[in-house]
């Protein structure tokens, strides 16, 4: 405890030799302890001396200061087509905006339209039984297999169709 006691105070005497030194630098009282005093920071700047303006600053500060009615008008009517080319951009994104959602619903009916149609054609090819189409055929209208001799092979120009001009050979 003793031990203690004597580093504490050796380090208070150090610290009032160098606050002494500094005191007299500062001109203030050493203040033992953890508390701090607070200066007046608003006091000292008041305190500082003014600077004098010269008369060429305070003449410029003095128009810089005063608008014309030339400066304002040119002022509001910058202001005011500012204004008007936002509110144009404004309008031109929301009708962007509103046409890709148009566009996208109409992308989703027709996907749902495609989907119905593929349904609807895979039912109906299902629901055919080719069976039965060729027994109605051969039994009850009559119909035969073609021969060998009665394919007749054409040459055209446009594979997609072929026009008849005459009777066919037999």
């Amino acid at each position: 405890m003793a031990a203690v006691q004597r580093r504490a105070e050796a380090r208070n005497r150090q610290a009032a030799g160098s606050h002494a030194a500094a005191g007299n630098r500062q001109r203030s009282a050493y203040v033992q302890g953890s508390t701090v005093r607070k200066l007046d920071i608003a006091r000292e700047i008041e305190e500082q001396p003014r600077k004098k303006l010269s008369n060429a600053a305070r003449k410029n500060r003095e128009k810089a200061s005063h608008m014309n009615a030339a400066y304002v008008l040119f002022l509001s009517i910058s202001l005011i087509a500012t204004g008007w080319i936002l509110v144009g951009y404004i309008r031109l994104q929301s009708g962007i905006t509103n046409s890709m959602q148009n566009i996208s619903a109409l992308e989703n009916e027709l996907n749902d339209l495609k989907v119905s149609n593929d349904e609807e054609y895979n039912r109906i090819t299902s629901s055919i039984d080719l069976e039965e189409v060729r027994r109605i055929a051969i039994q009850e209208l009559g119909m035969q297999y073609a021969k060998e001799g009665q394919i007749v092979t054409f040459e055209s120009k446009n594979t997609d169709y072929v026009k008849q001009m005459s009777a066919i050979p037999e």
